[in-house]
């Protein structure tokens, strides 16, 4: 095998980081070459920095663009040559305060217009993709132990633990399916903490020359960078940022355009794609089939990556490029997933686990589980009232929302009319007309 050094800069850097460490971790670079990127694109981020603040130290800079002080003394020096910065005082540490001359604000701003992007110094693709192979989630491999501790706080019947297992442990896709109320969307996000590692991302991609932002609060939690797991010899690349194995999460507002890497003309920076964002997580589609685009042309845009573990997506400047997809991806929908694929897109999809309605001992359980939510007495007799007089002598299905949405009402009633919170039947039965609708005759 070559060594680091008969490889591309970036590439081999991090990768004699994956050999050598059980887990990936991007290794704080010694040298600009070792970045992968052009001092030309390290000077126009420093430059643009000093546009907006005025003054700063070198080691402000440093921080800003997340970048080691030591290997910025060459631009600071090639920048002060060429008269775009001068020193305009001392600062702590062998350091100075800079400012941009006339020459330096005219570059500036001649930068800015290109794209306003200012802060951290971007990630070469090519690390990026490094860094998702290392860090798949097909990996991981979790067993029987991390779902129940997942699911430790909610009620899971063993059948259906006996069916989530294997679908989670592939790492692969899946479709939860079966009738509204039932948890779908409840077990969807458990499923994504069965995966408990963390993994390293980048703040911003760098690819032809384009500025795309990875890393979102929204999506991502960032964990504290000063933990043990860090490497003890070597500083981290502040670049990247570590973060629980993303969970990203959509409904209904779902577009076509989420799935594409999103570029605001005004600033001229991209936002990565939600495939990008979920990488080495999961990515759940929640309440599949009622968005605004119909579910053949979005399982259409996703056969490929699903098959080959990659995408496809275009820079700004027109330019495809090729970038992992790896991540569980979940369908949760309460429609049968034969009614919304065909069968070559459901093969892609290896596991279908219906959701169904809970037996009645698992609801009346539930009633006991979601009781204690409100620091109420559990009445088994309650419960038999309820069921006898509004689930059975109508033929009402049970739901797994039931009885928390029961109980919950119960609840502001008693609030409201300063009673104790107590289950009783008259109580279910008060709550029963205003839950439950009913439309055409048929109660729902």
């Amino acid at each position: 095998m070559a060594t680091s050094t008969e490889m591309p800069t970036g590439a081999g850097n991090l990768l004699a980081s994956i050999l050598s460490e059980d887990a990936f971790r991007p290794v704080e670079p010694k040298s600009i070459e070792e970045t992968g990127l052009t001092a030309t694109v390290i000077e126009n981020l420093m430059l643009k920095y000093l546009l907006l603040i005025g003054s700063a130290s070198g080691r402000q800079i440093s921080e800003n663009v997340c970048l080691p002080f030591m290997i910025l003394e060459s631009i600071f020096g090639s920048l002060r040559q060429r008269q775009l910065i001068i020193n305009s005082g001392s600062a702590q540490l062998n350091d100075f305060v800079y400012q941009l001359t006339e020459q330096g604000r005219t570059r500036a701003r001649s930068t800015m217009e290109t794209s306003s992007y200012i802060g951290a110094a971007p990630v070469p693709l090519d690390d990026y993709i490094i860094s998702v192979d290392a860090q798949t989630i097909r990996a991981e491999a979790p067993q029987k132990r991390h779902l129940q501790k997942a699911f430790s706080d909610i009620s899971v019947e063993q059948s259906m633990f006996d069916m989530l297992g294997p679908a989670v442990n592939s790492g692969a896709g899946m479709f939860l399916y079966g009738a509204p109320g039932n948890g779908k969307t409840t077990l969807a996000k458990r499923i994504t903490q069965c995966y408990s590692s963390s993994i390293w991302i980048p703040r911003v991609l760098i690819e032809d020359g384009q500025f795309v932002k990875l890393y979102d609060a929204a999506c991502h939690e960032a964990l504290d960078s000063g933990s043990a797991t860090l490497l003890k010899s070597t500083e981290n690349d502040r670049r990247w940022i570590r973060i629980k194995r993303p969970a990203v999460m959509v409904g209904g507002e779902l577009t076509m355009e989420a799935l594409e890497i999103r570029h605001d003309p005004v600033s001229n920076v991209s936002e990565a794609s939600l495939q990008l964002k979920s990488n080495c997580g999961c990515l759940l589609i929640d309440d599949f089939g009622r968005q605004r685009i119909s579910p053949q042309e979005l399982l259409n845009r996703w056969i490929i990556p699903l098959e080959n573990r990659v995408d496809y997506l275009t820079l700004p400047s027109g330019k495809k490029i090729q970038v992992p997809f790896e991540q569980l991806i979940i369908f949760s929908t309460n429609l049968e997933p034969t009614d919304l694929a065909d069968e070559a897109f459901l093969r892609r999809i290896p596991y279908k686990v219906e959701v169904g309605d809970p037996a009645i001992g698992e609801f009346k359980s539930l009633f006991a589980f979601a009781a204690k939510a409100i620091h109420c007495e559990f009445r088994a007799d309650a419960v038999e009232h309820l069921i006898e007089n509004h689930y059975e002598s109508v033929g009402r299905a049970f739901r797994r929302c039931h009885p928390r949405d029961l109980l919950f009402q119960i609840r502001n009633f008693c609030v409201y009319n300063g009673l104790p919170v107590e289950m009783k039947p008259e109580y279910f039965d008060r709550v029963v007309p205003s839950y439950f609708t009913v439309l055409n005759g048929h109660a729902n």
